[in-house]
């Protein structure tokens, strides 16, 4: 019995978030297809590679970037996820990219059920410019509040990654992966401010975060502040 390269009817999508003048954004592919319709970032499995593995390389192909900070927060896999029509949209092109699936048609020419696996990616804007692949038109950030007509159930699955977001990003302490190395008091409160969407007052949120004890002060200060410069700040190394 010969077998595919792919896992057939198992794939992983990846949201990666971004964070660019108080805006969150993540990267989305515009389909060559015959409408105008987004995708998360993913493809199919290997046979031979860990789950992990295929986040990772999806992730390299589409940032560049390495060790990068994701984590899986969802299986995706309702009976009726994907329309007939968003089936033989996307069937046509992913042919080509994969021709070792066969496409998952049974014999009585239904379309068979595909489970996606969901993981979320953190990364500093500034350092990624978005990569496409073939299925694409184009590559690109586009802003959380206001993302355009996707295939399947991609949209739920930003919206979840959203969701695991805010609960992670203050237990587990994540708001450095969405920033530069240095940052000042006030880069931290305006992240904090969009993931969450709703202010933080100043005082009280400074010294939440000063009581952490996980931030090591500069000597040196941003020059781009009209009024006084304020610190700059970066995460004491690990011990």
């Amino acid at each position: 019995m010969k077998f595919s390269k792919h896992i057939a009817q198992l794939t992983l999508d990846c949201v990666i978030f971004g964070f660019h003048h108080k805006k969150l954004k993540l990267i989305l592919s515009k389909l060559k297809l015959a409408k105008e319709i987004y995708a998360l970032p993913g493809g199919f499995i290997l046979q031979e590679e860990d789950i992990e593995d295929a986040a990772k390389r999806i992730l390299f192909e589409r940032t560049g970037i390495q060790d990068l900070y994701l984590e899986e927060f969802g299986t995706f896999g309702r009976a009726n996820r994907i329309s007939d029509e968003d089936f033989q949209l996307f069937s046509g092109i992913a042919g080509d990219l994969y021709p070792d699936v066969e496409p998952p048609i049974n014999e009585n020419n239904q379309k068979m059920r595909i489970v996606s696996i969901g993981y979320y990616a953190l990364v500093d804007f500034e350092k990624v410019k978005p990569q496409k692949i073939d299925l694409d038109e184009s590559c690109d950030w586009y802003d959380i509040k206001e993302l355009p007509n996707m295939i399947f159930d991609h949209q739920e699955m930003a919206h979840k990654g959203l969701q695991v977001l805010r609960e992670n990003l203050d237990k587990k302490l994540l708001f450095n992966n969405l920033l530069p190395e240095t940052f000042t008091m006030k880069n931290v409160q305006e992240l904090y401010e969009t993931v969450y969407d709703k202010p933080f007052p100043a005082n009280n949120f400074q010294k939440k975060m000063l009581d952490l004890q996980i931030l090591e002060r500069l000597d040196k200060k941003y020059t781009g502040a009209k009024s006084k410069a304020p610190y700059l700040y970066r995460l004491k190394p690990r011990t």
